[in-house]
């Protein structure tokens, strides 16, 4: 499933970073803080792998 927003693709690649190690789980914040624990690398990897062009900032729900 790709990301419906940079601000989300963003969030998911600082996800899989802290996932992998890459980074301390202490240092995300907001959404990447609940990605990280109810998702997958593999779901983590489909978000952050989306392309952000022509992708809006923020997607209201």
């Amino acid at each position: 499933m790709p990301a419906k927003s940079k601000a989300q693709q963003q969030a998911a690649g600082a996800a899989l970073s802290a996932k992998r190690g890459e980074t301390p789980k202490a240092e995300l914040k907001g959404a990447s803080k609940q990605m990280v624990e109810s998702m997958s690398e593999k779901q983590l990897e489909e978000f952050a792998a989306t392309k952000t062009k022509g992708k809006p900032e923020h997607v209201r729900k």
